[in-house]
């Protein structure tokens, strides 16, 4: 199981391309950053505890923003480097999507 990343310009579609509004993705991370999520507390996570780890999940700019403060708190209780570095990597994406009005993270699961 892992959680596929991409920050899309607007919302992504399933049917036909989502290449179109595709900005950047980050692969190489999916199996570690699907266990980091698997640690949260759901009373606790904010959007975060919506991602599910085998279907597709959309944050828009303003969730993202939100889920960023969580994802934060995370990286700074995380031991384990790979799962730190998955961290980062959707920190990252947060925050683009968060400072890009109409954009989308797209979790896309296994």
């Amino acid at each position: 199981m892992g959680i596929e990343l991409e920050l899309h310009a607007a919302r992504p579609t399933r049917k036909g391309s989502s290449r179109e509004t595709f900005l950047r993705g980050s692969y190489k991370h999916g199996e570690a950053l699907a266990r980091a999520l698997s640690t949260l507390d759901l009373h606790d996570a904010g959007p975060l505890g919506r991602v599910d780890p085998y279907g597709d999940t959309l944050f828009n700019e303003q969730e993202a923003q939100v889920a960023g403060h969580h994802v934060s708190a995370l990286v700074r209780r995380c031991t384990d480097e790979g799962q730190k570095a998955a961290l980062l990597d959707l920190a990252e994406l947060l925050e683009a999507c968060a400072a890009t009005p109409g954009s989308y993270v797209w979790f896309v699961g296994d």
